[in-house]
């Protein structure tokens, strides 16, 4: 059964383009929780755009009080700085059940591709070493069609998240049959080296059933501005449901 994490990032977009505290975030993530989200997301950058540092240590301590998944994304070469103590501080002090590490610099919109195994292993693996102790599962961001792929099992990682903006972009365009394909086929080799695969970025109702129905086995989905944005004019409750009929139609 794939899981639906909510990644909360654009309700702290919404809050801090303002100030003060309204949308609530962990208000949002208590919705999510009560509407049948297996989990939440963040993804704390150094520049606090959005998520903060204090935002990562409330949704933390509701995980644990509700038994869910705790999904903290980010950079791991980025290194500490005011108001950002870094990704393996926050980890260290959330204890979150899955930290996924992505390559964005920090002046990076948003997530657009994955890890070089070849050029970044070596670091990525020393890196990786430090998060273990804490008992995290480890899932390495990851382009689609990615040959290299099973380097992340060498690499220590548990899971590979699948960058998904490419398949996104064909199946808006009406072409979504190559990219479904080389998804499949990069979800098989990390399969066979003994790696969990989760998938996210631009995931949508429109594209998520499609996505299930062809990618084999995938056991988390992170969806998080798609999401929010329909949840502008539905509901952040209702949509949530939706997300997880979707989901539930493809175990």
């Amino acid at each position: 059964m794939t899981a639906l994490s909510v990644n909360l990032n654009k309700i702290a977009v919404l809050r801090n383009s303002r100030g003060g505290a309204e949308p609530n975030v962990l208000r949002a993530g208590i919705t999510c929780l009560d509407a049948g989200a297996q989990g939440l997301t963040v993804h704390p950058r150094p520049d606090a755009r959005h998520i903060r540092a204090d935002d990562v240590l409330a949704l933390g301590q509701l995980c644990t009080q509700r038994g869910v998944e705790f999904n903290i994304e980010g950079n791991p070469f980025a290194p500490a700085r005011a108001g950002y103590p870094g990704l393996l501080a926050l980890c260290e002090a959330t204890r979150p059940a899955q930290v996924t590490l992505v390559p964005d610099s920090d002046g990076q919109l948003t997530s657009d591709h994955g890890f070089d195994f070849n050029r970044e292993g070596a670091a990525l693996q020393s890196l990786i070493a430090s998060f273990k102790p804490l008992g995290c599962r480890i899932a390495v961001f990851v382009d689609v069609g990615d040959t290299h792929v099973a380097q992340a099992a060498a690499v220590g990682a548990d899971r590979v998240e699948l960058y998904t903006g490419p398949f996104a972009e064909a199946f808006a365009a009406g072409q979504p049959s190559l990219a479904l394909q080389e998804a499949a086929d990069t979800a098989r080799r990390a399969q066979h080296a003994g790696l969990g695969v989760n998938a996210g970025h631009d995931l949508s109702q429109a594209n998520l059933a499609a996505f299930l129905g062809h990618v084999p086995n995938v056991l988390e989905v992170s969806i998080g501005h798609a999401l929010i944005g329909e949840a502008l004019y539905t509901g952040l409750e209702a949509t949530v449901r939706a997300y997880r009929q979707i989901i539930d139609q493809h175990p």
